[in-house]
């Protein structure tokens, strides 16, 4: 178990979620585990678990070894301003916000901290989580080790080159979207059919799960899969035909660039 202090500015859903799991596993002792946030009572919740409450990012920062940046975006500036004064280059900053680079961090504290930026999803509140990873050159392999298993507590994690973690966003961060619109569009038809909404929403959860372990778990590739439903005149073969003539794989991979454009548009 590392004795390093673990910080996180901002104490909201996904810090509420990495700290959970830390403390599941026994991988931090609470004492060793540093939060702030301007919501009192998110600091309260905090509290209660055993972990050290600040009351300011730039104290959290002097008396943390890893800074991980949990908030939104548009505050970024204003906390990386609080804390520059605080950061040294033996800290290491985790970035956890869409579009938020390394680069764009470290002109924000003036030096050139050891980093690792992050594109988590909401899954990971549940523990079924689904975590892109990237490096920076100067964090040693059990910083950026350490760093990788805070997530990995929660799910599943991949590392990649910086350069495609704004495509990553339409993979896995903004994804569990579009699950639930197709979830919701099953739904209704089954309510259109006289299927009460519980009922279909259940089987359709269950379906969903059973489909993602199937790709997991049976060596099969997705196009194998679909053959395998798909008997020669019958009824998924059907769905499949109405599904391709309406051309919905390009309009997801249409929707999917759009989401990398705009991740573009906003990267920092």
């Amino acid at each position: 178990m590392s004795e390093k202090k673990i910080g996180f500015i901002g104490a909201g859903n996904m810090a509420t979620a990495i700290v959970s799991g830390l403390i599941r596993e026994k991988t931090k002792l609470p004492q060793n585990i540093n939060v702030f946030d301007k919501d009192e009572e998110k600091l309260e919740i905090m509290a209660n678990r055993g972990v050290n409450c600040f009351s300011s990012g730039a104290e959290l920062t002097k008396n943390s070894d890893i800074i991980v940046l949990a908030v939104k975006p548009q505050n970024y500036d204003e906390v990386l301003a609080e804390i520059a004064s605080s950061a040294d280059e033996s800290k290491i900053f985790v970035t956890i916000a869409a579009g938020i680079s390394i680069d764009y961090v470290r002109r924000g504290l003036g030096i050139k901290c050891p980093m690792v930026r992050v594109m988590p999803n909401t899954p990971l509140l549940l523990g079924k989580g689904a975590t892109a990873l990237c490096r920076s050159d100067n964090i040693s392999d059990g910083d950026f080790e350490e760093v990788k298993s805070m997530f990995a507590l929660s799910g599943e994690v991949a590392v990649l080159p910086e350069s495609q973690m704004n495509a990553v966003i339409a993979v896995n961060g903004s994804s569990p979207a579009y699950i639930y619109l197709f979830a919701k569009a099953m739904v209704d038809y089954s309510v259109s059919v006289g299927i009460d909404a519980d009922t279909a929403l259940r089987l359709v959860c269950k379906t969903f799960e059973g489909s993602a372990e199937m790709l997991r778990s049976s060596g099969d590739t997705p196009e194998t899969l679909i053959d395998k439903v798909c008997s020669k005149g019958g009824t998924t073969i059907e769905a499949m035909n109405v599904l391709r003539n309406r051309q919905v794989p390009e309009i997801i991979a249409d929707a999917m660039a759009a989401c990398t454009k705009r991740a573009e548009e906003l990267g920092r």
